[in-house]
């Protein structure tokens, strides 16, 4: 379908008379400068070592998300249980363990969690379509905005599809198939990957604040290569220096692509990222001594 001129103009004189509507915000100024949440069918890939919780980080942006802008998401995630992921969603909410919460508060949370999150039961193979065609069938019953889908080398591949067309051309499809799900849908999706054995063994040189430990990773340093982070507008790198004897609990938030800084955000200087701090029992995470989400005034939404 061609798109009408009038159309392209419109957009055109929205971005030059200021027109164009910003991406959600968090409400802390040094993290929006550089990550924002944009609707309407925005891709960003999350890629991150083993183990530094990328997961954890995403379920948290999530909850923030949804907490601060009302924000309804759908998780696949085959490598954590539902339960799991409910447990850190109203930990997150509450800012407590459930261990130190009454009953109360967590049936609370759960009606919550209930609401503004559904987790697909993950007991058997997905490939992309099998996924797909859940998601759809979710989104025509429960009017969801995001969509996480963790990671992705655990969906099954295609065999018809890997067989015409190659492990490369095949992540292609699947990449595109995504991008337009995300756009006929009106979903921002995010797509969590892992890194590669070569990146896996760089380490920081000596010398180096880190050195010895391992180097965050880059776009061209996923499963697959480069091609993830071209197909997707965004980029993230959640990295943590697990070995690191007093910086452990430090999750660095590295932007690595945005595609529309029109709408807000932008790419972290070079080892410069976004450092956040884990609260005690991992039931949050702080920036510069400040909760995220608890014990902060409420900001104004701004949509994108």
């Amino acid at each position: 379908m061609i798109i009408r001129a009038t159309e392209i103009k419109n957009k055109l004189l929205d971005i030059k008379f200021g027109r164009v509507k910003e991406g959600l915000k968090i409400g802390i100024p040094e993290i929006d400068e550089y990550i924002r949440l944009k609707l309407n069918g925005n891709t960003t890939l999350l890629i991150g070592h083993a183990n530094v919780g990328k997961t954890s980080v995403a379920v948290y942006l999530l909850t923030v998300w949804a907490v601060l802008h009302k924000t309804k998401t759908l998780i696949w995630s085959s490598e954590n249980t539902v339960d799991s992921i409910v447990r850190k969603i109203i930990e997150f909410k509450m800012g407590k363990p459930i261990s130190m919460a009454s009953e109360v508060e967590i049936q609370t949370a759960l009606g919550w969690c209930d609401d503004y999150f559904k987790i697909i039961d993950v007991d058997e193979l997905y490939t992309y379509k099998d996924l797909l065609a859940e998601a759809n069938a979710i989104k025509d019953a429960w009017d969801y905005n995001l969509c996480l889908i963790d990671p992705y080398n655990s969906l099954a591949k295609e065999p018809q599809d890997i067989k015409s067309l190659g492990g490369h051309e095949y992540d292609y499809k699947v990449l595109t198939e995504l991008r337009l799900f995300a756009k006929k849908r009106d979903i921002s999706l995010f797509l969590n990957c892992h890194g590669n054995s070569e990146a896996l063994r760089r380490t920081h040189p000596k010398g180096h604040e880190y050195e010895n430990l391992p180097v965050p990773l880059g776009m061209a340093s996923i499963e697959g290569g480069g091609k993830f982070g071209n197909r997707f507008n965004d980029c993230y790198c959640i990295h943590r220096y697990t070995g690191h004897p007093t910086e452990w609990m430090f999750t660095h938030l590295h932007v690595l692509k945005v595609k529309e800084t029109e709408t807000g955000g932008r790419c972290t200087p070079f080892e410069q990222p976004v450092k956040i701090r884990m609260k005690i029992n991992n039931v949050g995470f702080e920036f510069a001594t400040q909760d995220i989400l608890h014990n902060k005034k409420n900001i104004k939404k701004v949509m994108f």
